[in-house]
């Protein structure tokens, strides 16, 4: 039901008259008054069945998948929720497996109404921010109704005539919180047609539009206004004991100029390594504008967690401020642990070290070595090479010196030719000696 009730939400629309009216189906017929601009019919079918068809009193025949941009339409699997501006007067006629439990309940001059945002806001604070729908003056409370209906407030960038900008480049709006009617939070009484928000500004100082929307499309402008942002006129600084027995200080300094001094108070909420939350609360004395609250010293190693919110006054408005810081962290150490861890570090840097130093020497004698062997490899080889070189040129000059011994026999050396033909000569004379005595 609480489902059929969400789409139901989704689709209404607004209305003129100050009315409510639910009109049951008369063999699946309806009849839609002249003055009515805008019409919700909820049609419930049997479970399962394909949506109905709507047909309008000329015969124009309006279809779940097919119909005019002026027809919203919301399908499951036993109802249809058709939303129809200017509905044409007269009978109209639903066409499908109709359920007996059929009617059309018709809202009329329903709006919002919303309260106004303070002009001047702050970087960070918390505003409580209220809407109501009306039908006529009087508060709308349909319980089902009111647990579905989804509003949101945008800011968006202030811009001059934002229109003559690309679409591209128009600032684009920024969901900043959404309105709830369940009693929770800042929100009063569950179902009583108030709705509560509470506002948180996280946008950067600067001028913005305000708008509340309805994420179901009932409003679309319900309220626009322009707010400015001014940076936040509080800082927080949480300073950390390192001394144990010295508490820990969180220091709160607000900006005189905008804070009415002696209004700060902090509640802060601190939570231990085991889950347990401790609250501590402190308010400045009159003209005061900083203040400091003492958290005992916590011993016991590991994270811990703190959230505070600080109330003020504004200086200007009186209006009252409320800053909820986001959640931080902080560490306590084991020193005795750190000690042996960076002893351990120390110890297994050193080991690291030495092995680096073994396998660097033992690189540097493998190095050596294979150096020397490349030496004695060399020197070898050149010994080698001498040696096979002066053979080769030994042997060359025995040989040539062979040659010339051989050479030298065969010739006979010319002076002992000579001495030959000198011989000859004499034995001549001798010859002829006797013969010239005869």
């Amino acid at each position: 039901m609480k489902k059929r009730w969400w789409a139901v939400c989704f689709c209404f629309p607004l209305l003129v008259h100050a009315n409510e009216q639910e009109i049951r189906l008369l063999e699946n017929r309806f009849r839609v008054d002249p003055t009515i601009e805008r019409a919700a019919f909820v049609i419930y079918r049997e479970k399962p069945s394909m949506p109905v068809v709507l047909v309008r009193p000329d015969g124009t025949k309006y279809y779940a998948w097919r119909h005019p941009d002026k027809v919203s339409w919301h399908q499951e699997a036993d109802m249809d929720i058709v939303s129809i501006t200017e509905p044409m007067p007269g009978p109209w006629q639903a066409i499908g497996r109709v359920s007996p439990d059929n009617k059309v309940r018709v809202l009329s001059d329903l709006r919002m109404q919303v309260d106004d945002l303070p002009t001047r806001l702050y970087q960070g604070e918390a505003v409580k921010f209220t809407a109501q729908l009306m039908l006529g003056d009087k508060p709308l409370i349909l319980r089902d109704f009111i647990e579905r209906v989804a509003l949101t407030v945008n800011f968006t960038e202030f811009i001059e005539n934002p229109e003559s900008l690309n679409p591209d480049q128009r600032p684009k709006p920024k969901s900043l919180g959404q309105f709830s009617d369940d009693g929770t939070g800042l929100d009063e009484a569950p179902n009583d047609g108030v709705f509560t928000v509470s506002l948180p500004v996280n946008v950067m100082p600067g001028k913005y539009r305000a708008r509340v929307t309805s994420g179901n499309g009932i409003f679309f402008r319900t309220l626009e206004q322009q707010v400015l942002v001014y940076p936040t006129p509080l800082m927080a600084t949480f300073k950390q004991s390192q001394e144990e027995g010295e508490p820990h200080k969180l220091i709160v300094q607000s900006e005189q100029a905008s804070i009415e001094p002696g209004s700060v108070s902090v509640h802060a909420k601190f939570t231990n390594t085991e889950g347990e939350t401790t609250v501590y609360q402190t308010t400045a004395e009159e003209k005061q504008q900083t203040i400091m609250l003492d958290i005992p010293y916590a011993s016991t190693p590991g994270q811990y967690k703190w959230r505070t919110t600080i109330y003020a006054t504004d200086q200007l408005s009186g209006r009252p401020l409320v800053f909820p810081l986001p959640e931080q962290t902080f560490a306590v150490t084991d020193y005795a642990a750190l000690e042996q861890a960076e002893a351990e570090r120390e110890a297994r840097e050193k080991s690291m070290m030495e092995a680096a130093e073994k396998r660097r020497q033992q690189r540097e004698r493998e190095e050596a070595r294979t150096t020397s062997l490349l030496i004695i490899g060399l020197g070898n080889l050149l010994v080698m090479l001498m040696g096979g070189a002066t053979w080769f040129i030994l042997r060359k000059r025995k040989a040539r010196k062979l040659a010339e011994a051989a050479h030298e026999l065969e010739a006979p050396p010319p002076d002992k030719e000579g001495e030959t033909t000198d011989n000859m000569d004499d034995l001549d004379l001798d010859m002829d000696g006797p013969n010239k005595k005869d």
